[in-house]
């Protein structure tokens, strides 16, 4: 069963109560808000004086907030316990809500499974009729939960429209995670029946059908059935002029870290030059998507032999990411990416301020990896 709005809450069945009174049944009349969370993940501590200060600010509305600690790391839960009570004295000797413990699974098993929650942290809010109102993260709560103590929210198109998000990008992880781990295994067999389960259930996956083509292409290296498993996904990804399919297609024909040998030439550069058309064409895009579609089409124009045009985009790129609002290790790394590519266009070394790259030599080990993972 889907755990979702107007879901009614599961039970609280967690093993002990670190801090706090214990917490038997949800009282009808209060608000809660139930957060997964744990002293090893770091978005989820930096959460919890968020909820401190939620928990303050609407206590006299009924606000309860609950955190329930069930990923922690030990083999006994006395053990988990200890740590967890020395942890909390230490971090956050003034907490002002529950902290409950369960180390049975049991509290996944009815709350984060059944609600598709692969991540922590993961809140639940649990109105007045003991009814779910939201799940998501705990970031969310601050413009969610005044709605949610004056009964507006959980009627408002808002939260339908968002729960329904939330379940269907839920049942798309469910199937990308099974499709991830059977490509790990190099179990084909199982990766393609789960792409196409998922696929008859979600049509409209752009990431199931993406997983499809590049399962068959770049994975199996089965060019016969994964040619039209692509020329549908252009197709698609044109007639919807969608950014994000768009570029999705562009770099099913057009990555650098796979290998296009036995790809058909003449068609491959055809569907390029009808996607980087539709790409350019777009508009409103932030500057970080141009330079991601600027460098995945480079490719495409220098293969065709436009050779000008494909390093026009490449500097653009690298104007635009320059100005990005980035940390340095990330920019440096972007601007990385593309001068190897404009390196290999020129056939020489390249700079651009102080980061610097030359043309690869097919043989090195670099390029050997690549040319070893784009043929698994």
């Amino acid at each position: 069963m889907v755990l979702k709005m107007e879901s009614t809450a599961p039970a609280l069945e967690v093993q002990d109560w670190v801090r706090g009174r214990p917490l038997a049944n949800f009282e009808p009349g209060k608000v809660y808000v139930v957060d997964f969370w744990a002293t090893w993940c770091g978005p989820c501590v930096s959460a919890m004086p968020d909820l401190m200060l939620l928990q303050e600010k609407y206590r006299d509305s009924g606000l309860e907030v609950v955190g329930v600690a069930a990923d922690e790391k030990a083999v006994a839960a006395d053990e988990v316990r200890a740590y967890l009570d020395a942890w909390l004295t230490e971090r956050f000797p003034k907490l002002n809500f529950r902290i409950g413990l369960d180390c049975t699974g049991e509290m996944k098993k009815l709350w984060m499974e059944p609600s598709f929650s692969f991540g922590i942290p993961s809140s639940f809010v649990v109105d007045r009729d003991s009814r779910i109102a939201f799940i998501g993260h705990p970031a969310e709560l601050d413009g969610i939960l005044p709605k949610v103590l004056d009964g507006s929210w959980r009627t408002s198109d808002q939260a339908k429209s968002a729960d329904r998000e939330r379940i269907a990008a839920g049942r798309e992880d469910v199937f990308l995670y099974k499709i991830l781990a059977a490509v790990k295994i190099e179990d084909w067999k199982t990766a393609l029946s789960a792409i196409e389960e998922g696929t008859a259930l979600m049509p409209d996956s752009l990431h199931l059908r993406a997983a499809h083509a590049d399962t068959l292409l770049h994975k199996m290296r089965d060019i016969q059935a994964g040619l039209p498993v692509l020329r549908q996904l252009v197709r698609d990804a044109i007639d919807r002029n969608n950014e994000d399919w768009l570029l999705q297609a562009m770099n099913q024909l057009y990555n650098p870290a796979y290998d296009y040998k036995d790809f058909p030439s003449v068609e491959r550069l055809a569907m390029g030059k009808e996607l980087s058309e539709h790409i350019l064409a777009l508009t409103g895009l932030e500057d970080s998507v141009k330079a991601s579609s600027y460098r995945l089409i480079a490719p495409y124009y220098y293969e065709s032999g436009n050779k000008a045009r494909a390093e026009e985009l490449l500097e653009l790129a690298l104007k635009l990411v320059d100005g990005l609002p980035l940390p340095d290790n990330i920019k440096k790394r972007f601007l990385g990416d593309l001068l190897q590519s404009l390196a290999k266009y020129r056939g020489q070394k390249v700079c651009y301020g102080d980061v610097c790259a030359a043309p690869e030599d097919r043989d090195t080990p670099k390029a050997k990896k690549i040319k070893n993972n784009s043929a698994t």
